[in-house]
């Protein structure tokens, strides 16, 4: 019988750049979803639904109501973490002093406080990757503070979720640090976001990009479905800190949706394919919901990388209403409308990526592109003097792919020419990899060579 070969040039290159670098995986990240407790959630979950409302404007003084109750608490659950690991983490209050001149949300002045938990990293303590859920909640008008706000989804779960992955990362050592905060002043115009972003820039942090999570919980959507699997990663495709040169690049080389929080989001959804391939993530590009925004937006503004993780069917008869039932319609964000293994899995993706992003090695600099009217790309970056990185991987894909889904290992140098494959037709881009199989995000060319 005759033998029919078909060969496919795109193919062939594909499966050859696999074979020759065959996906690592650590399998500490296995351990670390595995240790994340749904029951553990749950409770944090209950607790702080249990404060009745957690408005940024509401008691700071009692011990059981209020946003101040909720805030102590918070800090009080990072400092026994704290305990338990020997004091790895270095837990404070940072705030911010908010005025009702000039803010429509603003029904007095009152200090906006966030509570931080930074696990220093061994090698690198400078580099931040962080982890936020909000600490606030509202009712169906944002200015009433007095009236129940449990809270339970938006964002109860996001809060919980991060004090989670606080308890499971204290248990390891990481290159980088990672921090877990809880952001206040969310729902009056994203003052804890704006006021952690600027502390971070005022003491130089170098940060490697914020998973912000707000509403991790809810898997039964207003239209009816119900999906505890699919998750949204919200991301905004550059920088609006880019300069003018970076625009008039682009009009030339590309890069339009290869900004450094999308290229957070991609690997995101690539940590959540290899660790927990029984989820679905979903990448949005866009900053956020249409018109809405979230605390990951003021990390943006001032050009630090930043994402949303969120649940993908959001039922607006739970967020920002008050408890009550009309029309045979329950409303508000109560404690029985989340689903607490849903609200652990999506703390396991952050946890891994989170654990992903701190191991890895640093990310490669100046990486730059040439190729120019020919049959072959060629990519070269400054090699990092650094034990941990044991080579780099360059990635190619599509214009049109949302995904990096080639690439090809190419050892400890700081330059490689891939043959056969036209600059013309595909996006590339530069990773570091250390010995097990962790790598930094991808850095996509910022400079064209020979």
């Amino acid at each position: 019988m005759k033998k029919h070969i078909l060969t496919l040039t795109f193919v062939g290159i594909a499966l050859t750049a696999f074979s020759q670098a065959p996906q690592e995986v650590d399998t500490r990240h296995y351990d670390i979803v595995e240790a994340v407790s749904a029951d553990r959630i749950e409770n944090d979950i209950r607790t702080l639904a249990g404060f009745g409302t957690r408005n940024t404007f509401s008691d700071t003084v009692s011990n059981t109501r209020g946003i101040g109750a909720a805030r102590r608490w918070i800090k009080a659950e990072f400092d026994k973490i704290s305990e338990e690991c020997g004091g790895c983490l270095e837990v404070f209050y940072q705030k911010d002093f908010v005025t009702k001149e000039g803010n429509s949300r603003v029904p007095k002045d009152a200090w906006v406080v966030n509570v931080v938990a930074i696990q220093k990293g061994t090698d690198y303590p400078n580099n931040h990757v962080l982890m936020s859920g909000d600490i606030d909640s509202r009712a169906s008008n944002t200015m009433d503070y007095e009236t129940d706000a449990p809270g339970a989804n938006d964002n109860a779960s996001g809060m919980a979720g991060t004090i989670e992955a606080a308890r499971v990362l204290s248990k390891y050592k990481f290159k980088n640090s990672i921090v877990y905060v809880g952001l206040s002043g969310e729902e009056q115009g994203l003052f804890g976001g704006a006021g952690l972003a600027e502390y971070a820039k005022e003491n130089e942090w170098n940060i490697i990009g914020i998973l912000n999570n707000d509403m991790i919980g809810n898997i039964e959507g207003v239209d009816g479905v119900i999906d505890n699997r699919t998750f949204r990663i919200f991301s905004e495709p550059v920088p609006p800190t880019e300069t003018e040169r970076e625009r008039t690049m682009r009009r030339y080389y590309g890069g339009e949706v290869d900004g450094i929080s999308r290229q957070l989001a991609r690997y995101v959804h690539k940590q959540t394919q290899t660790y927990m391939p029984e989820m679905n993530p979903m990448m949005i590009y866009r900053l956020d919901r249409f018109g809405r925004g979230g605390h990951h937006r003021p990390f943006n503004d001032l050009g630090f990388a930043g994402i949303r993780i969120m649940e993908a069917h959001e039922n607006y008869n739970r967020q920002h209403q008050d408890i009550r039932v009309e029309d045979g319609i329950e409303y508000g964000d109560v404690v029985e409308g989340v689903n607490f293994d849903y609200a652990k899995k999506l703390t396991a993706v952050n946890a891994i990526s989170l654990a992903g992003l701190a191991w890895a090695p640093p990310a490669p600099q100046n990486v730059g592109i040439g190729g120019v009217v020919a049959p072959s790309a060629i990519l070269a970056w400054d090699e990092v003097d650094n034990d941990n990185i044991v080579g780099y991987k360059i990635y190619w894909r599509l214009t049109t792919s949302p995904t990096w889904d080639n690439f090809r290992y190419v050892g400890k140098v700081n330059e490689h020419t891939l043959e056969g494959i036209v600059i013309d037709n595909y996006y590339f881009g530069v990773s570091a990899v250390d010995k097990n199989g962790n790598e930094s995000v991808v850095v996509f060319p910022d400079r064209v060579i020979r």
